[in-house]
């Protein structure tokens, strides 16, 4: 009898460690960061990038001083970054206050690790610009080629409240050179945009952010701004594409005028800044 036990014990401990170790493999067949199949290197020696991130460190709720440690999701800025970084691209770091900023510990759990997150944790000089990020307040966004807005819980609480973020979109968007992009809470950081005749830049244009129903799936709808909601007030074609649950889902937009490229979340993190980089070579 006590084999026996043992025996169903010792099954069970197998079938538990097994499912543990192929889990960052279940989740990627499953459709979470997949790489993009028309992936290029480009040469862009002399291009200049920026990725812009949230400073907010806490996911917590109205009222609350206190809550879970968040901030950007890592391979949303980690992806991005590679992407243009190896295609010979110069990446400057900057967020919304400027110097450190706050990675969501969680995305660093070993299911959900990206390559590009290793490869992030092992980079000394990336980590440094991390850590002295550029406050986006002093960014010069006519020096640079491409815009990118990284997403996370933390952008919830900031990006789409920043004034100044809102000027520095309108600016880019105003650039001959520039292209913009974001993907999940990152688009909140083009609400406040605005035109010459101070109508909201993003009206009338596809776009995609994290859905509702992915923040209801996952817990944290009571987060100040949602991404549906917020493209949707400011008057832009809100698109998405839905799954089981939707942080399997992926989308990828570029707006009529290839000004603006949106990824749904997490999961376009390559095919957001390669779009980007696909629209600079087209020019």
């Amino acid at each position: 009898m006590k084999k026996k036990i043992y025996r169903i014990i010792g099954l069970v401990l197998v079938f538990v460690i097994l499912f543990f170790v192929s889990l960052p493999t279940l989740l990627h067949k499953a459709g979470l960061h997949p790489q993009y199949k028309d992936s290029k290197v480009y040469n862009f020696i002399n291009k200049k990038a920026v990725i812009i991130t949230t400073s907010h460190n806490l996911l917590n709720k109205p009222g609350e001083k206190e809550g879970k440690l968040t901030g950007v999701f890592a391979s949303e800025l980690t992806v991005p970054y590679y992407e243009f970084l190896d295609s010979g691209v110069q990446v400057d770091v900057a967020s919304v206050k400027g110097g450190e900023i706050p990675i969501d510990p969680e995305s660093f759990f070993y299911a959900v690790k990206t390559i590009e997150d290793k490869r992030y944790l092992k980079d000394k000089l990336f980590q440094d610009k991390v850590k002295n990020s550029i406050l986006i307040d002093n960014l010069k966004i006519d020096d640079y080629d491409f815009v990118f807005i990284s997403g996370g819980w933390g952008a919830a609480y900031d990006l789409g409240y920043s004034e100044i973020l809102g000027e520095k979109i309108s600016q880019a968007y105003y650039s001959e050179k520039t292209i913009i992009g974001a993907v999940c809470h990152g688009v909140l950081g083009f609400i406040k945009a605005k035109d010459s005749l101070g109508k909201l830049i993003i009206k009338n244009r596809r776009m995609t952010g994290v859905t509702n129903k992915q923040i209801k799936e996952l817990g944290i709808d009571f987060t100040p701004q949602h991404p549906e909601d917020e493209l949707i007030k400011a008057g832009a074609i809100f698109e998405s594409k839905t799954a089981f649950r939707d942080a399997f889902a992926d989308l990828t937009i570029t707006d009529d005028n290839a000004k603006f490229v949106t990824g749904q979340n997490q999961n376009a993190g390559h095919e957001t800044p390669q779009k980007m980089m696909e629209i600079l070579k087209n020019k």
